[in-house]
């Protein structure tokens, strides 16, 4: 199948498929005319790569064991990952999410040690959580992102000041 049917069949757009290809997680075949192909296998694979990305796995860590993706059941990469501690090639991509968890706890703790700092310096209490209404409550996440912060001159909301 052509690019486009395999980026849909695999739940992601042909951009993403190309960028998968060049770091090396999928290779397409060509036709005689230079249009890529993929196959069933192809499709797997990239399911798996895609539901490995949306468990907060990078690239960079499933590129490390991209050697295990041929191996995943159709059914999806829940064994990919074992629970219990197992022996050769599965205890590298074991290896590989257990420190993207610690990188994960890390940045939770920051984040949520720069949250109290921020609440504390607008006078809220360091364990409320609000979420703001330009969001709509959609945790959106990445280093970029979160709500937009407007300064407006005149008091605060509630009369309340920041103090920097």
């Amino acid at each position: 199948m052509r690019i486009g049917d395999a980026a849909a069949a695999a739940g992601m757009t042909p951009r993403a498929l190309r960028y998968y290809e060049q770091r090396g997680l999928v290779t397409a075949r060509r036709t005689p005319s230079g249009h890529r192909v993929y196959d069933e296998e192809d499709i797997r694979r990239l399911r798996a790569v895609r539901e490995l990305r949306d468990a907060g796995l990078t690239v960079g860590d499933v590129r490390a064991f991209a050697h295990l993706l041929r191996t995943v059941p159709a059914d999806g990469v829940r064994d990919l990952l074992p629970q219990a501690p197992r022996s050769g090639a599965c205890s590298a991509a074991e290896a590989v999410a257990r420190r993207r968890l610690a990188d994960l706890d890390a940045r939770i703790a920051r984040l949520s040690l720069l949250r109290a700092r921020l609440a504390a310096r607008l006078g809220e209490p360091a364990g409320q959580v609000t979420e703001p209404a330009e969001t709509g409550g959609t945790g959106r996440a990445g280093a970029d992102s979160g709500p937009l912060f407007r300064l407006e001159t005149g008091p605060a909301p509630g009369g309340r000041a920041l103090r920097v």
